[in-house]
């Protein structure tokens, strides 16, 4: 069981969660977007094992088109930024996909040039209490 308010989230154990929302555009080329869908039917083993040394709880992606969502849980406070560098440095296949990646992305309106995930802003949510 858990719970949740202001995107934070308590599990069980009492660890506190929180959730970070990003966007990318994927390469305007159905045979790029084909592939980027296939290789997440079959995420590299390395690249997930890396996810859970780097503290990861839960990653999920959504799809529109060329643009990509992607949720990310972790502990709250996380350094975010050095938990990707943890699951990069964790074995030289997660540089490669990551490398791979950034090939088959590219930034969203308005991101500067060679940026692609992007956090999103929460504007809004809602919670059902009952």
């Amino acid at each position: 069981m858990n719970s949740c308010d202001n995107s934070s989230c308590r599990e069980d154990d009492e660890t506190e969660f929180e959730e970070h929302v990003f966007g990318v555009r994927l390469v305007e080329d159905s045979i790029i977007i084909e592939k980027y869908l296939d290789f997440h039917q079959n995420v590299w083993p390395e690249v997930e094992k890396g996810f859970k040394k780097a503290g990861y709880e839960h990653i999920r992606l959504f799809r529109f088109g060329n643009y990509v969502t992607m949720v990310v849980k972790v502990p709250a406070g996380s350094d975010l930024g050095r938990m990707g560098q943890i699951s990069s440095e964790s074995h030289p296949r997660v540089a490669e996909w990551n490398k791979l990646m950034d090939s088959l992305q590219k930034g969203l309106p308005g991101t500067v040039k060679g940026q692609t995930w992007v956090e999103m802003e929460k504007i809004y949510e809602y919670e059902n209490f009952n």
